[in-house]
């Protein structure tokens, strides 16, 4: 039995369809670099097929990432396809991975095609996706409710067809573990040619099995695993990537495999997609968690005092926990700072941005004593160390006093003008809101906003997240700052520069 399991990473697409992770092009390509630091096995970098952006985004990976196979979806049409052979064409490894619905009700209701018609189109898209690479994934969509014989044909059909990874997915999350595997061995042994494959899984969390159902088929013979950093996905997301790294590289034992990666950069993975989506981690979340490595109970501090393992089965260095601060100030040097970027795994991109970044380091030192890495990663989540920005806080001013009416008072950069605005709200957060909405008249929703402090301390700086939504976009923003005010001004003028760019390039005279 093959002993390496194959991680392949689905953030960049079935993660971005969670409501409000849209990333831009930029985003997504800081992604990757952290999942290629991480040595993912593949990256499927998006939907090549579902728009310009999209396909922008899975050639831009492509022409970025060497260490990794960078894939496309794409639907079992010659248009897809061809779409996604020309985004990921600038691989140095590039893999097509096509798609079509073989549940009952999916070939019925939504496809309104017969069992006959399915296996024809997927021989044929398997045909397409061959005039662009020999690395070829096709998935039977809803397999988790499809019909066993049903299946065995049409993976039959395609590896003779050249398919070279056949994937199983759990498409909504239907499926329990005893269950799941027992398709998955039936699978592999009743298909003709599953040795010449490699059996993959995908696996939804509606039930909150995924990561259960990934490991009971990695058991019964799937050596690939689809799955997010922190879960992300549409509904209630996808398999964990770190879960099911960790499950395994602790159980190698059961489990007969390991993969390849570098788990030391799970916990900055976790934070540099967190940050860019917006979306936090659950104190309780597995290792990834704030209190993943915690203890509280003080027979638990006992025992991993005399000896460790009596309560921990992981060491939180291993998955890239550190309690290391950086050891710089004001006076100190570009160098220095480059140096421990570099090695917290942060990738600056021109010596402009290493300029605006140092210079909001050195910021951040005049406010704070002790700057920790989870400073560091916060001041770079959010973007605005990149220099284009529309929107930009210049300078502010807010009034709260008990009995009175909190009022907020602003200076903002607009297209390089200056503008200023006051205003007057139910508290100093929805005064400066409602101060910048004087200035942008947005005409946005806001749907969400919260506040996490990125480090102990009543000088913490606080990290926080809004999300807007206007004409069915929906973006993410993010800011931090010791000032939570302030934070949540940058945040604010952090989503309206994604929507102000989303709009510049649906119409450049924006």
């Amino acid at each position: 039995m093959n002993d390496q399991l194959i991680i392949f990473d689905t953030t960049l697409r079935d993660g971005e369809q969670s409501p409000g992770a849209s990333m831009t092009r930029e985003e997504k390509l800081r992604i990757a670099r952290q999942l290629e630091r991480m040595k993912v096995n593949v990256i499927e970098a998006g939907f090549a097929a579902a728009s310009n952006g999209d396909f922008e985004a899975v050639k831009a990976v492509a022409e970025a990432i060497k260490d990794s196979t960078v894939c496309s979806l794409a639907r079992a049409n010659e248009n897809d396809i061809r779409r996604a052979g020309e985004a990921i064409r600038p691989a140095r490894s590039g893999r097509i991975h096509t798609f079509i619905a073989t549940s009952p009700i999916h070939m019925e209701k939504k496809l309104r095609m017969s069992p006959d018609e399915v296996v024809a189109q997927a021989v044929k898209a398997i045909g397409w996706a061959r005039e662009y690479t020999d690395d070829i994934e096709f998935s039977a969509e809803d397999a988790g409710r499809s019909e066993l014989d049903f299946l065995c044909r049409i993976f039959e059909a395609v590896i003779r067809a050249g398919a070279t990874t056949i994937n199983v997915p759990d498409t909504v999350g239907y499926n329990v573990p005893e269950q799941f595997a027992a398709t998955i061995r039936s699978l592999i042994e009743r298909v003709p040619g599953s040795d010449k494959v490699v059996w993959s899984v995908h696996c939804h969390n509606d039930l909150g099995l995924a990561v259960a159902n990934s490991l009971a088929a990695v058991r019964a013979g799937a050596r690939q695993v689809e799955c997010t950093v922190n879960g992300l996905g549409e509904r209630a997301g996808n398999a964990s990537l770190e879960e099911v790294v960790m499950a395994v590289r602790t159980r190698k034992d059961i489990f007969l495999c390991d993969s390849r990666i570098d788990t030391t950069q799970i916990v900055p993975a976790s934070k540099l997609v967190s940050g860019i989506t917006g979306f936090p981690v659950q104190p309780n979340k597995a290792i990834v968690g704030a209190n993943a490595f915690a203890h509280e109970s003080g027979i638990h501090q006992d025992g991993v005092l005399k000896h460790r393992e009596t309560y921990e089965i992981m060491r939180a260095e291993d998955v890239g926990w550190t309690a290391n601060k950086l050891v710089l100030g004001k006076h100190s040097g570009r160098n220095a700072f480059r140096s421990r970027l570099q090695e917290l795994g942060i990738v600056i991109g021109s010596e402009e941005q290493l300029n605006h970044a140092f210079a909001r380091f050195k910021e951040l030192a005049d406010k704070k004593h002790e700057i920790y890495d989870e400073d560091l990663q916060a001041l770079l989540s959010d973007e605005s160390y990149e220099p284009k920005e529309h929107f930009r806080l210049v300078s502010s001013s807010f009034h709260s006093e008990t009995g009175e009416t909190p009022c907020a008072k602003l200076t903002l950069s607009v297209g390089g003008k200056e503008a200023n605005s006051e205003s007057c709200g139910s508290g100093p957060v929805d005064a400066a809101f409602k101060a910048i909405e004087v200035i942008a008249d947005s005409g946005t929703q806001l749907l969400l906003y919260s506040v996490n402090a990125i480090t102990t301390g009543t000088d913490a700086q606080g990290e926080v997240t809004v999300r807007l939504s206007k004409d069915g976009k929906i973006v993410n923003g993010q800011g931090a700052d010791t000032d939570i005010i302030v934070a949540s001004a940058k945040a604010y003028l952090n989503a309206l520069n994604k929507l102000h760019a989303k709009l510049e390039r649906l119409n450049p005279q924006v």
